[in-house]
């Protein structure tokens, strides 16, 4: 337990080590000046620690917002403390390391990035606050909660506060307390997804139109049909969270790099992308899952010798869907124009 311990403090948020690391990966570096960064929220029994970090130029460099929820390191002892094999457990939560391919991704091209450094083994930013197991906590469900049914994912096991993992059971010795959940929830859920929302308004305001990037991680997939397995998935929602015109660049670019990819299954989006995405208001939302294998070691639980090509193939993206977003701007904007004539 002190092992993993170390190793999880090591592994926490610090910017001089991913600095280090990319430069040993020779991510190319945009030229501009290093955008400031603010943090919000804060890590419960962490005192100090923040719950996220947004990275943003003033002003803003180009109308895309990459978003890294899942990938969280910073692990307060008593979390680890509550948890059965923690260890593989969070291995398997996180989506390993891919806020490394953010950091690179929104250096070479300008984006702003946001980044969730509390774990999801403490609360899932990619659900709902009332997508709560709430036979995990040892009052039960509240009297006031009226007929709430759990959906598909708390049934699963992967609610708000994940519950327990396939392969490997119930995550948690012991159940949780309600003070637990609200102190989660006020101190990182709320602030996340104010600050997310806040900052593709930001954007939309100065661009005339938004694009959030949800990105996430996947196992690899197995081959279907005898076609190769995509190592990029891109979910919309299947229409409902960005403009048909995005996805079309998406795969255009892909076919284009010879990387095989997948539109909306199995991962079509999630919560993030049903709060934030509003294309008719000019907030667009993407999620993309990129598989783990191409950018980790073969065990897939350190950086490997593809993150700076993964890197990159997505810096090609990101610029391509920057201009495309600006341009829904420019003809939105001339479209307000004209019908205030």
């Amino acid at each position: 337990m002190l092992r993993f311990c170390q190793r999880l403090a090591l592994q926490s948020f610090d910017m001089a080590a991913v600095a280090s690391q990319r430069e040993d990966m020779h991510f190319p570096l945009n030229t501009a000046p290093d955008s400031p960064i603010r943090t919000g929220g804060e890590i419960p029994e962490s005192p100090g620690q923040p719950a996220f970090s947004l990275r943003h130029s003033e002003p803003s460099q180009i109308p895309v917002l990459i978003a890294v929820p899942h990938a969280g390191r910073a692990y307060p002892g008593s979390l680890i403390e509550r948890m059965r094999h923690p260890a593989y457990a969070s291995l398997r939560l996180e989506d390993r390391y891919v806020d490394l391919l953010g950091e690179a991704v929104a250096r070479e091209t300008g984006a702003a990035l946001l980044v969730a450094h509390a774990p999801r083994a403490m609360i899932d930013l990619n659900r709902a606050a009332d997508d709560v197991d709430w036979e995990m906590f040892a009052g039960g469900r509240p009297a006031g909660l009226g007929s709430y049914t759990p959906g598909l994912r708390v049934r699963s096991g992967l609610g708000l506060i994940p519950r327990r993992l396939p392969g490997l059971g119930e995550l948690w010795k012991h159940r949780h307390g309600q003070a637990d959940l609200t102190a989660r929830i006020d101190q990182i859920h709320a602030p996340y997804h104010q600050c997310l929302a806040d900052s593709l308004a930001a954007l939309r305001e100065r661009w005339g139109a938004a694009l959030l990037i949800d990105l996430h991680s996947m196992p690899p997939l197995t081959l279907r049909d005898g076609a190769p397995p995509p190592e990029f998935v891109v979910g919309d929602r299947f229409g409902a969270a960005c403009h048909g015109a995005l996805v079309g660049h998406c795969f255009g670019y892909f076919a284009q790099e010879r990387r095989p990819a997948a539109h909306n299954r199995p991962y079509a989006g999630g919560y993030v992308l049903e709060r934030h995405a509003a294309p008719q208001a000019g907030l667009h939302a993407l999620q993309l899952e990129v598989d783990r294998s191409r950018y980790l070691d073969a065990r897939l639980a350190e950086p490997g010798p593809g993150l700076a090509e993964v890197a990159a193939l997505l810096s090609g993206l990101v610029r391509r869907l920057a201009r495309e977003v600006a341009e829904l701007g420019r003809t939105a904007r001339a479209d307000w124009a004209q019908a205030a004539e």
